[in-house]
C-alpha cells in the first residue's frame, strides 16, 4: 500500500527542525518492528528514540525529548496511538510536533485525519514511501 499524505509541516516548525538536528521518535510495542524501523532510519542518518507504546513516548515527552518527528503506530497495549496523539495535541509544547501514523486498520486514514497526522502509511509498510515522508517532514 502506498503512503497518504494528509497535510505538509508548516515552514517555521520545518527551519526549527533543521537547527536541531533530525530525531525521530518511533513508537511501536513489536520489538522487531521497533528495531528495525530504528536501524533503517539511523541508516538514513537520523538519530532515534524509541517507545514501547503511547505512554511511554508521552512520558520521554513530559521528560524533554523533543523529537523533529513521531513515527507512531496506532494499535498497542497500554496507550494505544490514537489516546497518544489526543494527549500530545492539549500539550502546548508537544503539539506541532508531526506525526506520521501507520496501521493495519482499515479506517486508519480517516482516524489519521481526525488525529491531524502529518501522513499516513498502511501496513505492511512501504520502507521506501515512509522513508520519503519521514524526508519532508523532518529534511537533514
Amino acid at each position: 500500500m502506498s503512503p497518504v499524505i494528509l497535510r505538509n509541516c508548516e515552514d517555521g516548525v520545518r527551519s526549527e527542525r533543521m537547527n536541531h538536528g533530525p530525531t525521530v521518535l518511533v513508537v511501536e510495542d513489536h520489538n522487531d518492528l521497533r528495531e528495525g524501523l530504528s536501524i533503517l532510519l539511523q541508516r538514513e542518518g537520523y538519530a532515534v528514540a524509541t517507545a514501547l507504546d503511547g505512554r511511554d513516548a508521552l512520558n520521554k515527552l513530559q521528560e524533554g525529548l523533543r523529537p523533529q518527528l513521531i513515527v507512531l503506530d496506532l494499535m498497542m497495549p497500554v496507550m494505544n496511538g490514537f489516546e497518544f496523539r489526543q494527549q500530545q495535541l492539549r500539550w502546548p509544547d508537544l503539539r506541532d510536533i508531526p506525526v506520521i501514523v501507520y496501521s493495519g486498520v482499515t479506517d486508519a486514514t480517516r482516524n489519521a485525519r481526525h488525529l491531524n497526522a502529518a501522513a499516513y502509511v498502511g501496513k505492511p509498510i512501504d520502507l521506501d514511501g515512509l522513508l520519503q515522508l519521514v524526508r519532508r517532514e523532518c529534511p537533514k
